[in-house]
């Protein structure tokens, strides 16, 4: 079948990385995927070996916009966080009969996804008039669309050397526990730096490039890449399968926005997760349902409260034993998780159900 994913990049990478994962996911099923994204040039590093059966097609190139409008139009469209799509490409949907229209939705664990995945919402105006969007939830429970997850993802991480890993990147392996920082600029960033600086016990900060690195550095201006106890480690710019290896090497995990905590979750370690803030602090309630759905310790909950600048208490830096109990957490989570089918298999079943609804 034929698959045209929309994707625009908002500024932090985290939906073109999720629509990249996919596409590729479908494409691993025998689909041919066209990704229209507004800005491609991130999959340059997410994702330098391309994908076969999967086309990028930017917005921007007009030349491909109408001879794509001329073409055969997908079987199925996939809208990917309410991006919409390109009015051209929608009529020629339309004109042809539609298929399924998916809108693919953010991810959240709050109870509201459950009542809205799959539902109808009937277009009446525009170049789609007369369509109707299906709402398509990813989420963590049956009741929702699943994640993403490759389906050689658990033979990859049987087969990770962590030392060859760490050598190959050319990060010093002495003994330090070691935490990869990938964030926005936490309010508490600071504390933890001080925090890991005077751990007992070595510890070895791999901070990823961009945002994570400049928000480090004006944290922490005068101390360089050694402070007390926290050596730092400042990486280049990484491929999805290099940062999920990271995740994998690393004992502690701070991720940031979608993708990053799916990948925290898959990799089974102690992690904590910076929410991408929202306007009246909406996100609050949507962390709040994230850690209620991993039966998250009191301790864990109030790092994360810290971590995301949710009320005034300061962060504390678990010691080994919370961190344990949190990575046992996190790997019954995802144990759960790996258990429901993924988001490719979910959208896959519900296109074969639509078919057959509509020759029914």
């Amino acid at each position: 079948m034929r698959w045209d994913i929309f994707c625009k990049v908002i500024d932090n990478f985290g939906d073109i990385a999720i629509s990249w994962r996919l596409a590729c996911q479908l494409a691993q099923r025998g689909a041919r995927v066209r990704l229209w994204v507004d800005d491609p040039s991130a999959l340059a590093w997410l994702a330098p070996e391309g994908c076969e059966s999967v086309a990028v097609v930017p917005w921007s190139d007009r030349v491909a916009v109408t001879a794509a409008a001329a073409d055969a139009a997908p079987d199925v469209l996939v809208e990917a966080f309410g991006c919409d799509p390109a009015p051209e490409l929608v009529a020629r949907f339309a004109a042809q009969g539609g298929g399924p229209w998916i809108n693919l939705e953010y991810l959240s664990a709050e109870l509201y996804v459950e009542r809205l995945h799959g539902l109808p919402s009937p277009v009446f105006r525009g170049p789609g008039e007369g369509l109707t969007k299906h709402f398509f939830y990813p989420g963590f429970t049956p009741a929702t669309g699943g994640l993403v997850r490759e389906d050689d993802l658990p033979a990859r991480q049987a087969a990770f050397d962590r030392s060859a890993w760490l050598a190959a990147w050319g990060i010093p392996g002495q003994g330090e526990r070691l935490v990869s920082l990938f964030c926005y600029e936490p309010p508490t960033l600071s504390q933890l730096l001080d925090q890991l600086a005077a751990s007992p016990t070595p510890q070895r900060l791999l901070v990823t490039a961009g945002r994570a690195t400049a928000a480090v550095q004006a944290a922490w201006p005068a101390h360089g890449a050694q402070r007390g106890a926290l050596s730092v480690s400042y990486l280049p710019l990484m491929s999805q399968r290099d940062y999920d290896a990271l995740l994998w090497a690393c004992d502690f995990n701070l991720v940031r926005g979608e993708d990053s905590v799916v990948r925290a979750l898959w990799a089974g370690r102690a992690f904590a997760w910076q929410i991408y803030p929202q306007d009246d602090d909406v996100h609050h309630v949507k962390l709040d349902a994230f850690l209620d759905m991993l039966d998250a310790p009191a301790a864990w909950r109030r790092f994360h409260r810290a971590w995301n600048g949710v009320g005034a208490a300061p962060l504390t830096w678990p010691d080994a034993a919370e961190q344990n109990t949190w990575a046992a957490a996190a790997r019954h989570a995802c144990d759960r998780l790996r258990a429901q089918d993924d988001l490719a298999t979910q959208l896959v079943r519900f296109v074969e159900q639509f078919g057959q609804s509509a020759a029914a």
